[in-house]
Formats: structure tokens, C-alpha cells, sequence
């Protein structure tokens, strides 16, 4: 009976590997310019003197761009005012995305820890975005559906003890150190079969691409988790649902395979474009600082305002660099030279820094 046989009530998913050749000319050839990419960006990455300036400003573009795949659409405004603010009434949506970075920075220090990723670690990943406990997929009845017709274009395994042993197989082909295939390969099949798999009742999209960026951390490809492939997906949303499927029907792993390495290529320039225009920007804010106000001048002081666009007085006195009423000072004399811009929220006052605000919102692809 064929795997994706309408007669039966679900699909019957092949364990891992592929029985298709994974290092095709094609795929080989792509794979060197995915690399390549890649190596330059973490190359760049490390010439930031503070690396939370990256880490926080775009694990946060990911967790928009991951969440707007799933039709949960915030704007980065929204956004980095309640990351810095901690506010804790916000609405569902934009909690929904904070949800995703946070299980995305669990999911880095568990892999920094252990350097390995289990079944247990995804679905507490998973839990983490979701905000509940359901777990893997008990009951019957799952479909994936295209939104816009209502047609059924995927059933995932059904069975609780299927859906198990599908994913013990899944953290084996992850976890294994042997098969001698490029992790930038392994990446698009992990992704491939993790999606088919479709283990959990929400939240299954989301996670998968946390397994991404895990798996590259994992396997010394990346440092820090700044290379997401979800702003390359919303682009070409019609071929990386159409590719899922030619995999499921025709085993069209090939186009499938120069797809996800095509999309590592891109992201991968696209960050160390922005990488390097942070760190451009960052040069001359300190020489427009020193300059114009040498008695407020600190480079640690400059790199606070980087970490993310919005920042508060309690951000400076909380990292020990000032108390209170300096701290108030020295951000409103930044506001004086145009570094930065006084935006009253609620109670609060907090402080935009106008240039970097605008370069997190350009598109480098």
C-alpha cells in the first residue's frame, strides 16, 4: 500500500534515513555556497564586541517572522516595547511570539549544556510556546488543511506509540555522529520529517524551526542563534509547502534538499549584511558619543543601547552602570545629540534608538 494511499486514514511515514542519494551533484554543488555563506556570517558574528546585541535583536526578528507563518502577525514595534518593558498585560498574539523566543533561548542553553537534543527537549520546546502540557498527539482526527480552501492536504501518523517511535528514530538520525552526511543537508531532512511527523496538537511549525537553529549550534556551524530560515520561508511559503508534498508523493528529495541550502545561503548573506551594518552603526554612534558628550561617554554605556531599540533607565541602573537620576541624565543628553528618542509608555518613559530601530526593520534579501 503506498505511503500516501487515500484508502487509508492516515499517512505512513518512512523512517529515517532517506533511501534517496542525499549528495547528488546538484545538492554538492549548492551545498558549497550554503557553506561558505554560512562561515562568513559566524565569522562576522564574532567581530560584535557584545554579543547580546545580536542575540536579542534577532532572535526577536526570527520569532516575529516564525510566528507570522503560523498567521499570528505582530509588528517589531509592538514587539520590542514589550520585551523591554517586561510588561505582562499584553495581548495574545504578541505573547504568542515572546513565547517563541523564549523556548528558542531554552532550547540554545539546553543544547550548550548537553550538546545533544532528545524527544523530551522538543517537546518542552514545544510546551514553551504553546503554554501547555498536551504533549504528543494522543487522538485521532488531525488534518492539514490549505487555508484558503479548506482541502485536506496532509494527514500526519495517527497512534501515540507510532508517533514515538517515529521520533526516537528522528533524535537517533539527529544525534548521530557516523553517517558522514553535511549537517546543512541532514538540517532539510531533519526539518522534512519532523513537519511529516506533525507530533504535537499546535505549535509544530514553530518548533521545527527551533530544531534548526538548534542543530546547527549543535553541530559547531554557529555560536549563537542568529541564522533563521522563517523570513526566507514566508517569501517562498508556496514552494516550501509544495516541496513537502513532492517529497510525500514523488520522494523529490533533491529539489527539496537545494531549497532548504539555497535558503541557508541567503539568510546567511542576508545576516552578515546586517551584522556588519550594526557594527558600522555602533563605530559611529561611539565617536558621535565621544565627540559631542566626553563626559558621558562609556562604551559600556553605548553597547547597552544596542542590545535592543528600546531602553529603559532601569536597564542602565539594573547592569551596574549608573544610579538612577545619571542614568535619566545621560539618556536624556543622548536624546539632545539625536542618538536616541524619549517614547512615553504608560508610566514609563523609554528611550528608541533611532538608527538601529530602523536598520532591524530593512529587508537584506
Amino acid at each position: 500500500m503506498a505511503k500516501n494511499d487515500p484508502a487509508i486514514p492516515y499517512n505512513i511515514l518512512p523512517k529515517l534515513p532517506p533511501k534517496f542519494d542525499l549528495e547528488t551533484k546538484l545538492i554538492m554543488r549548492k551545498l558549497a555556497g550554503a557553506r561558505a555563506a554560512l562561515a562568513e556570517m559566524k565569522g562576522i558574528g564574532e567581530i560584535i564586541p557584545n554579543q547580546a546585541m545580536l542575540i536579542n535583536t534577532l532572535i526577536m526578528r526570527e520569532a516575529k517572522d516564525s510566528s507570522e507563518i503560523e498567521n499570528i502577525v505582530t509588528t517589531q514595534d509592538e514587539l520590542y516595547i514589550a520585551f523591554a518593558t517586561k510588561q505582562k498585560n499584553i495581548n495574545s498574539l504578541i505573547k504568542e511570539v515572546l513565547n517563541y523566543r523564549e523556548a528558542l533561548w531554552f532550547g540554545f542553553n539546553l543544547i550548550r549544556k548537553r550538546e545533544i537534543l532528545t524527544t523530551n527537549d522538543i517537546t518542552s520546546i514545544q510546551q514553551k510556546i504553546i503554554e501547555n502540557k498536551a504533549g504528543i498527539r494522543t487522538q485521532p482526527g488531525t488534518q492539514l488543511k490549505n487555508t484558503a480552501t479548506g482541502k485536506v492536504i496532509y494527514t500526519p501518523p495517527e497512534g501515540e506509540d507510532i508517533i514515538r517511535n517515529l521520533l526516537k528514530n528522528l533524535e537517533d538520525y539527529i544525534n548521530i555522529d557516523n553517517d558522514d552526511i553535511d549537517p546543512l543537508i541532514k538540517i532539510a531532512v531533519i526539518h522534512y520529517q519532523f513537519e511529516s511527523i506533525h507530533p504535537y496538537y499546535d505549535g509544530n511549525g514553530r518548533a521545527g524551526r527551533i530544531i534548526n537553529i538548534l542543530y546547527l549550534v549543535m553541530k559547531g556551524l554557529l555560536d549563537i542563534p542568529i541564522l533563521y530560515l522563517s523570513s526566507y520561508i514566508i517569501k517562498k511559503k508556496k514552494d516550501y509547502y509544495r516541496l513537502l508534498s513532492e517529497i510525500r508523493d514523488k520522494d523529490n528529495w533533491e529539489e527539496w534538499i537545494n531549497y532548504i541550502l539555497h535558503g541557508i545561503e541567503e539568510t546567511a548573506n542576508q545576516t552578515t549584511i546586517l551584522i556588519k551594518k550594526i557594527k558600522e552603526l555602533l563605530e559611529e554612534t561611539i565617536e558621535k558619543v565621544k565627540t559631542e558628550l566626553p563626559s558621558v561617554y562609556s562604551k559600556d554605556l553605548v553597547e547597552t543601547l544596542f542590545e535592543q531599540p528600546y531602553c529603559r533607565v532601569a536597564s542602565i541602573v539594573e547592569k551596574g552602570l549608573y544610579e538612577r537620576r545619571t542614568a535619566m541624565k545621560y539618556l536624556r543628553e543622548l536624546e539632545r545629540i539625536g542618538v536616541l528618542k524619549a517614547v512615553p509608555r504608560g508610566n514609563q518613559i523609554l528611550f528608541l534608538n533611532i538608527r538601529l530601530y530602523d536598520l532591524l526593520k530593512q529587508d537584506y534579501i
